[in-house]
């Protein structure tokens, strides 16, 4: 995989380009998740908002509500609606791209299935990627590198 990753919405308008590899990649079968994707579960790459360069369009943020009450905003093409980044409990700083918006979302593979004490009984976790039933310790299972990227992110 290349560090410059693309992608954008269904109808084209839209465009954005990773400018290198995310910190990590979520797969999160949260019920909230699942209710806003239409789908079992979502695929997030995580990485800094500075990050992502927006090539055309411009992605409006849209208030979702969530089982635990933290703020949630996800941004989609003002055109299609196309969801192609969220940002979580308010932090600017942290992106989670919609992995499914690349032009090619095979490049990232999920690091973590998350809260998969809600994930569809039909659906088998693959061997040799971490599961939990919830949320984990990113301090335990992210790589160095990635941990610093957050904690420079966060300041």
């Amino acid at each position: 995989m290349t560090d410059d990753l693309e992608g954008g919405c269904a109808c084209g308008r839209l465009r954005y380009r990773m400018r290198s590899r995310p910190m990590f990649v979520h797969c999160c079968h949260c019920t909230d998740c699942q209710r806003q994707t239409g789908t079992a579960f979502v695929l997030n790459a995580l990485i800094e908002t500075d990050r992502i360069e927006v090539q055309s369009g411009d992605p409006r943020p849209h208030a979702m509500p969530t089982e635990s009450g933290k703020p949630h905003t996800v941004f989609r093409c003002p055109d299609c609606g196309t969801a192609v980044w969220s940002e979580y409990g308010g932090l600017a700083a942290l992106r989670f791209v919609r992995v499914g918006t690349l032009d090619d979302p095979q490049a990232l593979p999920p690091d973590v299935h998350i809260y998969t004490r809600s994930k569809l009984p039909w659906f088998a976790l693959p061997d040799g990627v971490p599961a939990f039933e919830a949320y984990y310790d990113s301090r335990t299972l992210w790589p160095a590198a990635s941990l610093e990227r957050r904690k420079a992110a966060l300041g």
